[in-house]
């Protein structure tokens, strides 16, 4: 039964306890509320979005502490499954009202279907309505679901949790496997949501922008921004700036109380000495020496004491002042060998058709440290194109050529050998390289000491992307045309600036499938290439047109 929102404030999770099996606490009486409007939920990889969307929707449990969820709940986890034989309609859970419906129209008008159908007269034009405000109009209710793309699947179960006419909507970055088209209508659907609670846990900037607020979810506590992502980096910055002037008092004060601990030490030792001088001259009654021996030793003990107090205040007052300044380092790596001058061929692909995609006949010569963007559809062939290219997929006719040494970052990240370190990992990449190189470089790469030693099976995803990244640019020969897919899925802001960092320093070819148009932008993207049938140039202006919804028919 839907029960409608009774009060302002539709989820309250209060005092939220939660440990992994193996007993690490990742919240310890976490509270929150969250009213109506839509919420961002932004933190670093690991911080605890995703178990925490899913105590609200009830499929994990807390150790402690409870969640009150005020409504009906909708929820779209990361990875979603759909039954591939299941037809459109059946997936929307509309398929017993439509036969029903269709039952009627035909003249059965037994009392089962009318109960059926209870007031849901228009669940057709619903549907199609739901459909088609997420670009979906045109696939029907009775195709079969294993006919639709990945983003299209993504899409369909977003329409089928808002036929429910949900109070809370739970997202869990819905835009992962989107392509530009189909993440501009969840942007829309989104930016139109009017009904009761929406909580989006995401890492695209694109879709934040379109949230009411933002809630930061760091070190087990939830700390609320109003706006989107820009209010939120503006909020943040200024908090930053203050966190940092704090620092650096403390940081004064700490020198300060240091040197005058210093200055106390050398005093005492000073009157020490000149008593034991008296001592030994026997000027002083033995009775009086031992008074005053007494009397020092009270007062250095005090004056001690003081000092050690305020000195242990100071450290702790500056342990406390940095960490409120967030350490977001970048990776800042020399890499001299993939510079590739302007004139040199790095590529070339002449005729070439691919088994998986539509793409056929394209031609393309990429020359000198360009930057490339591969954009298109889901299911338009761009990361066959990209494996044609490094030599994993044969293609149907014509050839793919790398000229120059060449290094594949793909979207799964299985480079790494799980049992092997992160330093054996890359120095396997870099047979010829020196092992203290290798630990040079890698400290650029924030694997900095022991850091370096750890299995790669143990890494969190942002180390194991890292770890990725650097076997890729650190290997020999130096790579002169990196080929990147989807770099950007599944990582964190933090990951995404370190990896914008890291591509500066870089100064060969680039070839990058993506969807991220802001990540595409910062790392200075040289020439567009937009992929259906054939190869097109364009440029940053006209993808976005064509996102907006233009036809895709001319350049």
């Amino acid at each position: 039964m839907h029960h409608p929102v009774t009060c302002d404030v539709s989820v309250t999770c209060s005092d939220l306890t939660f440990r992994w099996p193996d007993g690490t606490t990742l919240f310890d009486g976490l509270s929150m509320s969250v009213a109506r409007g839509r919420t961002g939920l932004v933190g670093a990889n690991g911080s605890g979005k995703s178990t925490l969307l899913r105590l609200i929707a009830g499929l994990s449990h807390p150790a402690q502490g409870s969640v009150t969820v005020h409504g009906r709940l909708a929820y779209l986890p990361q990875d979603i499954t759909l039954e591939t034989e299941a037809r459109v309609d059946q997936a929307l859970g509309i398929a017993d009202e439509r036969a029903a419906l269709h039952a009627i129209e035909s003249g059965d008008a037994s009392e089962t279907n009318f109960d059926i159908i209870g007031d849901d007269w228009d669940v057709e034009e619903r549907a199609l309505a739901t459909l088609g405000t997420l670009g979906l109009d045109t696939i029907g209710l009775d195709r079969s679901v294993g006919e639709l793309s990945g983003g299209q699947a993504v899409l369909l179960r977003l329409a089928a949790l808002l036929m429910e006419r949900p109070d809370v909507l739970l997202l869990d970055e819905p835009t992962n496997n989107l392509d530009l088209f189909a993440r501009r209508r969840l942007y829309e659907a989104v930016e139109s949501w009017r009904w009761g609670a929406l909580i989006v846990v995401s890492h695209d900037l694109e879709l934040l922008e379109r949230v009411d607020r933002t809630a930061e979810l760091r070190k087990g506590e939830v700390t609320w921004y109003g706006g989107g992502w820009s209010a939120y980096q503006e909020a943040l910055g200024v908090q930053q700036e203050a966190a940092r002037r704090t620092l650096r008092a403390a940081e004064s004060d700490l020198r300060k109380q240091k040197k005058e601990m210093e200055a106390t030490r050398i005093r005492l030792a000073r009157r020490q000495r000149q008593s034991k001088k008296l001592d030994a001259q026997g000027g002083i009654p033995k009775i009086v020496a031992n008074a005053h021996k007494k009397a020092a030793q009270v007062s250095a003990g005090k004056l001690k004491g003081l000092h050690q107090d305020r000195l242990q205040e100071a450290q702790e007052r500056k342990e406390e002042a940095a960490d409120a300044v967030r350490q977001d380092t970048q990776i800042r790596v020399e890499l001299p060998h993939t510079v590739v001058p302007g004139g040199r061929d790095v590529a070339r692909l002449s005729g070439l058709r691919l088994y998986h995609g539509r793409l056929t006949d394209a031609d393309l010569l990429v020359r000198g440290p360009e930057r490339i963007a591969l954009v298109g559809r889901n299911g338009a062939g761009k990361t066959s194109l990209l494996r044609t290219l490094v030599g994993d997929l044969e293609p149907l006719e014509g050839e793919a050529k790398a000229l120059v040494p060449l290094r594949f970052l793909p979207q799964r990240l299985d480079l790494l050998d799980e049992a092997r370190s992160v330093v054996d990992n890359v120095a396997r990449a870099a047979p010829q390289v020196s092992a203290q190189h290798v630990r040079a470089q890698l400290a650029k790469f924030l694997f900095r000491g022991s850091r370096a030693d750890r299995p790669a099976g143990t890494l969190s995803g942002g180390e194991r992307f890292r770890a990725s990244l650097a076997m890729t640019m650190l290997a020999t020969p130096a790579p002169q045309l990196l080929v990147l897919d989807e770099p950007t899925n599944n990582l964190d802001v933090s990951s995404v600036r370190q990896l914008v960092g890291a591509l500066s320093s870089y100064e060969g070819a680039l070839m990058v499938a993506s969807h991220d148009l802001p990540f595409l932008e910062a790392i200075g993207i040289t020439r567009w290439l937009f992929l259906d049938e054939r190869l097109r140039e364009t440029t940053a202006e006209r993808v976005r047109e064509l996102l907006e919804g233009e036809e895709t028919g001319q350049d």
